[in-house]
């Protein structure tokens, strides 16, 4: 039989994959694996803040800066 803190950790992850998910389906990626990513694979530069990769992915989500003009799909 699992453990009670076997449980917990289960239920954090799954709980985690679901708000990623959730994220992910509105356009929201995951800042932690963004800045993770810079750091690792290009250590010269600095990663956005949390408020600037908000705003970069809400600009890419509803095609801001877009010449062509909005695009939903």
């Amino acid at each position: 039989m699992a453990s009670a803190q076997s449980f917990r950790d289960q239920l954090r992850t799954l709980t985690k994959c679901v708000c990623d998910g959730a994220r992910m389906m509105v356009g929201q990626g995951d800042y932690g694996a963004y800045a993770e990513h810079i750091r690792r694979t290009h250590p010269d530069r600095e990663p956005m803040t949390e408020t600037e990769f908000f705003r970069n992915r809400e600009n890419a989500r509803f095609g801001v800066g877009n010449t062509s003009g909005f695009r939903c799909c």
